[in-house]
């Protein structure tokens, strides 16, 4: 955030400097201004802002200076002119932020401003816009860690709840498995900022020409977010029936236990390796023995030991595609039941 504040406030003041010195312009208000508004304060969509930030202002200005000439300034011609500019920009096909960004330009220049101005103002807005465009492309690798960081923390907790799984079925304790069901919705949060943080990253390397090296290692980033949530749903179906069993008082497999430790150990070995910025395929030969471990699992005594079962082989393969793996590949690697 400090280097977003720092940036905005770099931006506004080379604006102002390069609109009043080197265009000589005597109070160039919106240059500052469209740059601030286009950089906002996160790194997403930076592009889009500047392009709908520096035409809604640009729009705003216009149709606020042509209309205060005609009908002057007042309570009722404020009203008239934010309107008309709101309805230009809605006929436009505009999104909300440009919409948002003519409103309050036709305001200000309705307002603040002496009517009559020429055409500097647009100018401002287009210098304010032009300095976002550059400052834009200069950006820290904060952004793009973050993706990686969020999904070893996704990753940590999905172990710890297959860990809590295993616990709770081995002891068919109620309330631990509850808690932990209950656990596996907070996850949504955290799945949320990575999907932001992925969005992010692939937002700063196409549009820095200092980060495009970078690429490939945010878009390996962004294509584990998928995986992950559905690994994540996978797990809370596991648990939800663990949940069951443990009210019925049924005692599960040994083995089965066994490969809740093991797809514990495979998940953690995921998190670590996302953690260190490394590639996660270090865990695919475990999950691989995993997979053929479930095709000799014994065979289970009731409904809820089938649906554990079922789930933890449906697991294997949202974890194999997290390390790398296509959906075919993957479930090709998980042998039928013998």
């Amino acid at each position: 955030m400090a280097w977003m504040i720092g940036q905005c406030g770099v931006a506004a003041g080379c604006a102002w400097l390069i609109a009043s010195r080197l265009f000589d312009h005597s109070s160039p208000f919106f240059a500052p201004v469209a740059a601030v508004l286009c950089l906002g304060t996160s790194y997403g969509q930076r592009l889009r802002r500047v392009a709908e930030v520096t035409l809604g202002v640009a729009v705003g200005i216009g149709i606020a200076d042509l209309l205060t000439i005609v009908v002057g300034q007042g309570a009722w011609q404020v009203t008239v002119v934010v309107m008309l500019a709101m309805a230009a920009a809605v006929l436009l096909d505009a999104s909300v932020l440009f919409i948002g960004q003519v409103a309050v330009q036709a305001i200000v220049v309705t307002t603040l401003v002496v009517p009559g101005g020429d055409v500097s103002r647009i100018v401002d807005a287009i210098i304010g816009g032009g300095v976002a465009l550059v400052a834009a492309s200069v950006v820290p690798g904060a952004p793009l860690r973050r993706p990686r960081e969020e999904a070893a923390k996704v990753a940590w907790e999905l172990a710890r709840l297959l860990r809590s799984t295993r616990e709770s079925a081995d002891e068919t304790d109620v309330g631990q498995a509850t808690d932990t069901l209950d656990r596996t919705r907070e996850t949504e949060a955290s799945l949320s900022d990575l999907r932001s943080a992925a969005q992010e990253g692939l937002e700063v390397v196409r549009s820095s020409p200092f980060r495009r090296g970078h690429k490939q290692h945010v878009r390996s980033i962004a294509e584990v977010v998928e995986p992950l949530d559905r690994a994540l749903r996978t797990t809370r179906v596991l648990i939800r029936r663990v949940v069951v069993s443990a009210r019925l008082d049924e005692t599960m497999p040994p083995d089965y236990l066994r490969l809740l430790d093991e797809l514990t150990d495979a998940t953690e070995t995921i998190a670590r390796e996302l953690a260190a910025n490394r590639s996660p395929e270090a865990a695919q030969q475990h999950l691989i023995g995993i997979a053929e471990a479930t095709s000799d699992a014994s065979d289970p005594l009731t409904l809820s030991a089938a649906v554990v079962l079922a789930q933890m082989r449906t697991l294997v393969v949202d974890l194999l595609e997290l390390v790398g793996l296509t959906y075919s590949e993957a479930s090709s690697l998980v042998p039928p039941r013998t």
